[in-house]
């Protein structure tokens, strides 16, 4: 998998080493650290192009992202492909939450749904829900869901 920096730098090592550096780093320059996941997708011609990223949070201090890209020919509805972003969010809070617990900081999956059922993306929210929160981890809906909402979207827009 190939994780870059914001300005799109790739990054040689694995992304558990990264942020064990990042991690190492800024609690050394006296930061409290938060970690926010979230996965979102844009449909493009028959392509959807998928980001998922890792927020750094500084505590009052801004924060910094990792950003994971790739498209996927496959169509599917929009509850699916909901679904597919949680996943992939999951799949990354599971690779690093280990690490994460060893230097106690807090993680947050964070989904691109919406909690307004006039919205399309409310049709699967209690089915992320279930699965991020049956996961362990603390979960983050719109418009708590910047990671997904904003950072996220920001890649494949």
């Amino acid at each position: 998998m190939i994780w870059k920096k914001f300005s799109g730098e790739v990054i040689g090592s694995s992304i558990l080493e990264e942020v064990e550096k990042a991690i190492i780093r800024e609690t050394e320059k006296g930061y409290r650290l938060k970690v926010c996941i979230g996965t979102d997708s844009q449909v493009k011609g028959g392509i959807i192009d998928f980001a998922t990223v890792i927020v750094l949070l500084r505590e009052h201090h801004g924060g910094f992202m990792y950003i994971h890209q790739e498209k996927n020919p496959q169509r599917m509805s929009i509850k699916e492909r909901m679904l597919v972003e949680v996943q992939k969010s999951i799949e990354t809070a599971y690779a690093i939450c280990d690490l994460l617990d060893l230097y106690d900081v807090d993680l947050e999956v964070h989904a691109d749904i919406n909690t307004n059922p006039m919205f399309k993306s409310n049709k699967a929210l209690n089915e992320a829900m279930g699965y991020i929160l049956s996961m362990g981890f603390i979960f983050k809906a719109k418009p708590e869901a910047f990671a997904s909402s904003t950072c996220a979207d920001k890649m494949v827009h």
